[in-house]
């Protein structure tokens, strides 16, 4: 089997496509129910630690971009971390990553089933699961083109609602709905002034929400798969940064404006909180219905990005051969069944572990995702002269190296910040523990292929 993946996997999605891909895996429900616990933790001045955790995103994306432009692969930042620094960082990011997504995928349809279980209850909550994995995996085997479909208009209505939000709360700022008067700066420099907590909240405001920016990076995984790579993923990844920048910054400068920072209506449900204050009727039921289709979005994007990360690994040597098979729609169906397999195994551990048993398990999940960010930046910080010399740089990191840099020490400070908080500490630990028993695994397997290789002139 050929080693350009791009001769096996399909090609058809869109810079629109990939676009609503990011969207829909970064607007999840942490957005439209977590926003709350940030806004507990620091006041109004979590605008700030949005702000933030925002501007680190935009960098890590324009860094993620740079490469996938010059080269498009369906391992993406794991293919980029064995090229700049070498194998076992490739193996050992890619099955990170689709080890923290195949956790991610039983939280989301233990959520979106629960909350159907509770609309039909006669329908037990099991059956609801297997309803929605099977429906998944079906649209993730029909073919590239048609999933790409698929999560546009299923992200599209994500988007839809928060734009909603967006003009609502504008119109209950300024006073324009019957009824109402307009709140200017009351609640955001009342009850306590910006910073209530202390400038110091902003930081651990910042472990809260630098989370909700996860899932952008399945942008540069679908990039082997659009139609033209380079182009498509510099649209894709500029659109992308900047949509959410305005959603998650906008949302949350709505939510402060509008109510009181410790009101409990926020932490409870920051959108419903909002909109109720505008009497829209049904509200909580149509809250619930885009919290659900939420969920449901980002599982179909994280089936698909744990499919195409395993496929490459495959292709790399670096899993199973048999996740390389291709179907005649150019899906890796292989792949994308044992993604949907182990989903459901996802699901059953959040069933059936105690509770101290999965949080371990979540705790490794937490903070992978600055492990992911923090090597982007260093296969970045090695890959861009060779890349330059080569003449495959399409879209380009700003002020390299210097700002490649500063996002790499923003990155170490982010887990110096994680090891003063007690939460955020021991995700930390489990995933250095993850970590390390995936680096043992290649390790593992490296001597086991050196011994072999060694005895098998003897036979």
């Amino acid at each position: 089997m050929s080693g350009n993946e791009t001769e096996h996997l399909g090609t058809g999605l869109k810079v629109r496509h990939l676009t609503m891909m990011g969207l829909g895996s970064a607007i999840g429900a942490g957005l439209f129910l977590g926003t709350g616990t940030g806004i507990r933790t620091a006041g109004p001045a979590i605008l700030l630690s949005y702000a933030i955790a925002g501007v680190l995103v935009v960098l890590v994306m324009r860094m993620l971009a740079e490469m996938a432009a010059a080269l498009p692969s369906s391992g993406s930042f794991s293919t980029y971390a064995e090229e700049g620094i070498g194998r076992w960082a490739g193996f050992t990011l890619g099955w990170v990553y689709w080890f923290t997504l195949i956790m991610v995928l039983g939280v989301e349809l233990t959520g979106a089933s629960s909350i159907v279980h509770s609309w039909i209850p006669a329908v037990p909550q099991w059956t609801v699961a297997l309803t929605l994995i099977a429906f998944f995996a079906a649209v993730n085997l029909v073919g590239v083109r048609n999933f790409g479909e698929f999560e546009f208009w299923f992200a599209a209505l994500k988007v839809a609602v928060i734009v909603v939000f967006l003009v609502v709360g504008t119109a209950l700022v300024f006073g324009l709905l019957p009824g109402t008067e307009p709140v200017g700066f009351t609640n955001l420099l009342g009850e306590g002034g910006f910073a209530p907590n202390g400038v110091g909240q902003v930081a651990a405001g910042l472990l809260v929400v630098v989370f909700a920016f996860g899932g952008i990076e399945i942008v540069t995984i679908a990039a082997a798969e659009s139609d033209d790579p380079q182009r498509s993923i510099a649209a894709a990844a500029r659109s992308v940064v900047w949509r959410i920048m305005l959603f998650y910054v906008g949302s949350v400068a709505i939510m402060v404006l509008v109510l009181p920072w410790n009101s409990p209506a926020l932490l409870a449900g920051p959108f419903v909180a909002v909109l109720e204050l505008a009497n829209i009727p049904g509200l909580a039921l149509m809250m619930e219905i885009v919290v659900v289709v939420a969920l449901m979005s980002a599982f179909n994007a994280n089936i698909y990005g744990t499919s195409r990360m395993a496929f490459s690994l495959a292709q790399r040597g670096d899993g199973p051969p048999s996740l390389t098979h291709v179907s005649r729609q150019d899906v890796p169906v292989t792949a994308v069944l044992v993604s949907v397999v182990f989903a459901l195994v996802s699901v059953l551990l959040n069933w059936l572990l105690p509770d101290q048993l999965l949080g371990l398990l979540l705790n490794a999940v937490g903070s992978s995702l600055v492990v992911i960010w923090i090597v982007i930046a260093i296969s970045q910080l090695r890959l861009r002269r060779r890349l330059e010399a080569e003449g495959l740089l399409t879209v380009r990191v700003w002020g390299f190296p210097y700002l490649s840099w500063l996002t790499l020490a923003l990155l170490v400070g982010l887990v110096g910040l994680m090891l003063t908080d007690d939460a955020a500490r021991a995700q930390v630990f489990a995933t250095a523990v993850l970590v390390g028993i995936v680096v043992a695994i290649y390790v593992t397997r490296e001597r086991v292929r050196a011994r072999r290789g060694r005895l098998a002139p003897h036979r």
